[in-house]
């Protein structure tokens, strides 16, 4: 890795360090980094435990377990300067004790992993928002042979990328990601590449996977939701207009159990989410950078008083720590998929949406214009 010295047009080699150098160990730093950034191994992942011993009859901890946008488990093995010689065997191992778990162990897995290292939340409806469906039983979780297999390490010995070939050979899912350390002045820069199989080949499977999915989200449930869905929009947005709300004016229906509309402020909408169980009126902060939504949420957090005042009601907040969003929301138990109520919950969202605009519409220029006034976010 190299530095640009723009002044000198030149470039200037960063010093490459090894991991046992500078004291840096698996479980403290590597393991704790890629926690906290799952997505340096190029794909969203959700972590729903680290250092899991949940096997029976053995003592042994697999670094981490996460689960991809596909429902499919992932087991993440780290190692640092070195591979060894074992680490293909250990992470099979594991591969084979995870492979039985039902859907109700990954959430009770999961549910563990929130309330020990983030404050508590719902394992469940966190999944859920995950996989980008509205209930559990509309996807199955860690299907059949499907889970995968991760290895890091800043050099892999032969017999480890050798198992890891064959086992792609077998249409086993096994990914070997290098990574260095280089130095920079006191600065430390961390480098995670993926290099089996090379990204070109990561790319066109990643393609036949989402195929694949789009594939599997017209069958079942599935079908019948997203039809639902799109009546329950055309009630919904009809009601709107009718009632003068112009927010949603030129939102078509959709199969999504949510509509957004632009609040003024960038990458953070004003959401209408429709459910089996319950409808909400939502403001989401989801911009790109998870410290932008952070810092606005605060913000916002401060008038929370005035806001609930204006709105006629408290609403829920949910800074929502570790997780790239924030979001806060009022919502309103009820059976979403009875027809016949429609035009009552219709109704509701359009008053709700129309009382939770006004109570923010303020605040939320305040905000704006004091996060351009921070050029450290800005």
């Amino acid at each position: 890795m190299f530095q640009v010295d723009r002044s000198q047009n030149r470039l200037r080699r960063l010093e490459q360090r090894r991991f046992g150098d500078l004291n840096l160990r698996e479980r403290e730093h590597l393991q704790e980094w890629l926690a906290h950034q799952p997505d340096a191994l190029g794909e969203d992942l959700l972590i729903l435990q680290k250092e899991f011993d949940g096997f029976a009859d053995t003592r042994e901890r697999l670094d981490l377990l996460a689960l991809d946008k596909l429902g499919q488990l992932v087991v993440i093995e780290n190692k640092l300067d070195d591979s060894g010689r074992d680490v293909t065997w250990q992470a099979l191992k594991y591969t084979a004790y995870v492979s039985s778990l039902t859907k109700a162990q990954i959430i009770d897995i999961f549910q563990q992993y929130l309330d020990r290292h983030s404050g508590g939340g719902n394992a469940a409806r966190l999944i859920c928002d995950f996989l980008d469906v509205e209930e559990l039983d509309e996807v199955v979780l860690n299907p059949g042979h499907s889970q995968r297999l991760f290895f890091i390490a800043a050099n892999f010995r032969k017999e480890v990328t050798a198992t890891v070939l064959w086992l792609r050979e077998h249409q086993i899912d096994a990914r070997c990601f290098k990574v260095n350390l280089f130095s920079m002045a006191e600065e430390l820069l961390f480098d995670i590449q993926p290099v089996i199989p090379t990204p070109e080949a990561a790319d066109f499977m990643i393609q036949m996977a989402e195929k694949e999915n789009e594939e599997k989200s017209a069958k079942g449930a599935q079908r019948q939701s997203h039809a639902l869905r799109q009546g329950y929009w055309t009630v919904a947005l009809e009601t709107m207009r009718a009632s003068g709300l112009t927010l949603y004016e030129n939102i078509s229906p959709s199969n999504d159990h949510w509509l957004s509309a632009g609040s003024g402020l960038s990458g953070c909408p004003y959401r209408l989410i429709y459910l089996k169980k319950e409808i909400r009126v939502e403001f989401a902060f989801s911009r790109p950078i998870a410290d932008e939504n952070k810092w606005l949420f605060d913000e916002l957090a401060k008038q929370q008083q005035q806001i609930a005042a204006t709105f006629g009601s408290e609403l829920t907040w949910l800074r929502l720590d570790g997780y790239k969003e924030s979001r806060l929301y009022f919502a309103n138990p009820c059976d979403g998929y009875d027809q016949e109520q429609w035009p009552s919950f219709a109704a509701w969202h359009a008053e709700h949406m129309r009382r939770l605009e006004a109570a923010l519409k303020g605040p939320l220029a305040q905000i704006a214009r004091a996060f351009k006034a921070r050029p450290e976010i800005s």
